[in-house]
């Protein structure tokens, strides 16, 4: 099956009784899903776990059964959501929903979702699943889905500069207020004052949609990876008008600008007597690439200037861990501030929409989450409810990573 499916540590296929929980972020370019897996007992022999789970048991409540489990990960092109249908019921997934706790004689199933697409495709997944939709605020998702990985997950939060990644110590107490620079197919840049306070500030159109839309046309790239994976061929300076370009190779110093500053972003084309095809795809996959995130970097930067904000948080599938992609957003930040803000990334950047429909599944009648954190642990509310969330990571740094928990 031809997905982008990305889960780690996943069988083929679960019993029902191991599934629970799955939620979906169904964007304008990609569906997220974020979904709880059980250990199988009878398989699995971790006492260090089983001590945790122990321990975290006689912190809440004794009553209820601790059971220990990942939250994993996947990822589908919308344009081919029957892909997205096809794993979901092959992992029978969709049975890891919730029943409506206020008609308990009801047998029908909803599953947590968010963004445009659980709107525009509720009734496919009706048709194709009998499952229905429990739609969530998508800003609301967001930054619930942030919240939960800066304040929990032990080093979710880096910089990458100059090709150095460092990864950023998290003070859960003084976290806010930040900015939430979301890059999916559009950018919204939500200013974030605490839990479930937040304002979508500013926002442009120009983002990874742009990127792939263009990218394909102007490339032939058949997807976004193809694409990003082409830019690292690539060389911009054949098609960007650079400041050199315009004072014959020379910085223009007065206003600090370098010889290599971008004047104009696809400038060259226009003075070079060449067609579409005299230049290679390589290089508009580059130019395209750096223009898209110098331009996310820079208003970015005025946003958190607009509210004295120091940092700022990038996230969304559009950066993908790709190192031009974030290096150049973090030197469009660095610029424009002066060296006063810093860009910073996420390691499950793609998924925070997905995780925070998944974090509302306490609101129906549900057991609340409980994940540990290794070595250390940060309790926070994930809402009025009072539950206590902890987390930990595994794997290296990338979206496939799966978060150990109990539940």
């Amino acid at each position: 099956m031809d997905h982008l499916a990305h889960v780690s540590n996943q069988p083929n296929s679960q019993p029902q009784s191991q599934i629970s929980h799955l939620a979906l972020d169904i964007g304008g370019s990609l569906i997220k899903l974020v979904y709880f897996c059980r250990y199988d007992d009878n398989c699995r022999d971790d006492d260090e776990l089983r001590s945790q789970n122990e321990s975290l048991g006689s912190e809440s409540d004794n009553s209820r059964p601790v059971l220990g489990g990942k939250l994993h990960f996947a990822k589908f092109e919308t344009s081919k959501i029957n892909d997205c249908l096809e794993f979901i019921h092959s992992m029978k997934l969709h049975l890891g929903g919730f029943h409506d706790c206020t008609a308990p004689s009801s047998d029908k199933i909803f599953i947590k979702a968010t963004g445009g697409g659980a709107y525009k495709f509720a009734d496919l997944f009706k048709e194709k699943l009998g499952v229905s939709l429990d739609k969530e605020d998508e800003m609301e998702c967001l930054v619930t889905g942030a919240n939960f990985l800066l304040k929990a997950v032990h080093q979710e939060a880096f910089t990458y500069l100059d090709g150095q990644k460092e990864f950023a110590q998290i003070d859960p107490n003084d976290l806010y207020p930040y900015l939430l620079v979301n890059i999916g197919s559009g950018v919204s840049m939500i200013k974030v004052d605490g839990d479930g306070k937040f304002e979508r500030v500013s926002g442009t159109s120009l983002g990874g949609g742009t990127f792939w839309g263009l990218g394909r046309l102007l490339t032939k790239c058949k997807n976004f990876d193809e694409l990003l994976e082409l830019s690292h061929q690539g060389n911009n300076r054949v098609i960007d008008m650079l400041v050199g370009d315009i004072y014959g190779g020379t910085d223009y110093a007065k206003i600090g600008l370098s010889a290599t500053t971008i004047a104009s972003s696809f400038g060259k084309a226009i003075s070079d007597n060449k067609g579409l095809v005299d230049y290679k795809p390589e290089d508009i996959s580059r130019s395209l690439l750096r223009m898209i995130s110098n331009n996310i970097g820079q208003i970015s930067y005025l946003n958190a200037l607009r509210f004295g904000l120091k940092r700022i948080f990038f996230a969304g599938f559009f950066i993908r861990g790709h190192a031009y992609t974030m290096d150049t957003i973090s030197v469009a930040v660095n610029f424009w501030s002066k060296g006063e803000a810093e860009a910073m990334f996420l390691r499950h950047e793609g998924f925070l929409g997905a995780l925070g429909a998944f974090m509302s599944y306490e609101k129906q009648c549900l057991d609340g989450l409980t994940v540990n954190k290794i070595p250390q642990r940060f309790p926070i509310s994930v809402s009025s409810a009072g539950n206590k969330i902890y987390c930990s990571m595994n794997g290296k740094s990338n979206d496939n990573e799966s978060i150990e928990c109990t539940v």
